[in-house]
Formats: C-alpha cells, sequence, structure tokens
C-alpha cells in the first residue's frame, strides 16, 4: 500500500496538488516570484503533524466519551538560519477546555498520540526534536520542551 498525489505547475511558482481529490494549492508571496494563491510548502508538514495527532486525539477522546468543551493546538517550527531552510525543532501546543474530571483524559489522549500513534510525529521524530505542551482550562499540566517532566497544577 502507499500513498500517492498528483502534482500539476500552474505557472510561476504555483503548483496545485490532488490529494485524496482534494486540490491543494501551493505558492510563494509576490517578493519569490509567486502571485500569493496559496501557502508555501513546508508548513504543510506542521499541518499534517497537527492532523495527525489532533485526529487521534480526537478519536481517544471520543472512545473515552471524554469530549472536551474545545480543543485547538498551536504548531511552531524552528527554522534553520543557513540553506537548506529547514525545520531545525518542532513543538505542539495543546489547548483543552472542559470538565476537570477529563482533564487526565486529555493529558493520556496526547501522550498516547505522540508516543504511540501519530506516524507524522515518528516521522519527524527520526529527524528533529518534536516536544508538546498541554494546557487544560487555561493552566499548563506538560511541557517536554525544557525539563521533559509534568508540569504540576
Amino acid at each position: 500500500m502507499a500513498h500517492e498525489i498528483d502534482v500539476q505547475w500552474m505557472g510561476k511558482m504555483q503548483f496545485n496538488a490532488l490529494v485524496n481529490g482534494h486540490t491543494i494549492v501551493m505558492d510563494a508571496p509576490e517578493k519569490a516570484g509567486g502571485e500569493d494563491h496559496g501557502p508555501i510548502p513546508k508548513p504543510f508538514i506542521l499541518t499534517a503533524l497537527a492532523g495527525c495527532t489532533g485526529m487521534d486525539i480526537a478519536a481517544i477522546l471520543r472512545k473515552a466519551n471524554k469530549y472536551p468543551q474545545s480543543f485547538d493546538m498551536k504548531v511552531i517550527g524552528e527554522i534553520s538560519k543557513k540553506a537548506p531552510i529547514e525545520y531545525i525543532a518542532i513543538h505542539v501546543i495543546y489547548d483543552f477546555k472542559g470538565e476537570e474530571a477529563n482533564k487526565e483524559a486529555a493529558l493520556q489522549a496526547v501522550t498516547d498520540s505522540q508516543e504511540k500513534y501519530c506516524g507524522v510525529s515518528s516521522m519527524l521524530k527520526k529527524a528533529l526534536p518534536v516536544t508538546w505542551e498541554v494546557n487544560y482550562n487555561g493552566l499548563p499540566i506538560f511541557n517536554n520542551k525544557e525539563a521533559g517532566v509534568p508540569v504540576e497544577s
């Protein structure tokens, strides 16, 4: 089994990718010779990571019947200073809001996604550090970016 996409050059710096029947537009900003009809390609790596881990977490929490009121993520890719310009570290911030009784389930879902299930995270970790933090109702409950230990709340 394999994943396959088709990509067509649309002129200047724009490429359209057909992914599972959905068109994804990639382009460069005008200052780089494009027309800014879509995002540049590199952030799609961050997007793929967010989608992968987010879908894991949603499925885990649904199965446990522990639905958050809200669940948002921010993914930050630290970029190298010299060519080739690449991500040298990635940090994911998970923000949950919900009942206090569901706090541990949210943290466990993130841990399971990052350590067992998310294939995108697993691939990226072979090339660079991927760290994460979890906030619940605005309070930090985990951050492995610095110390690698849970934050007591």
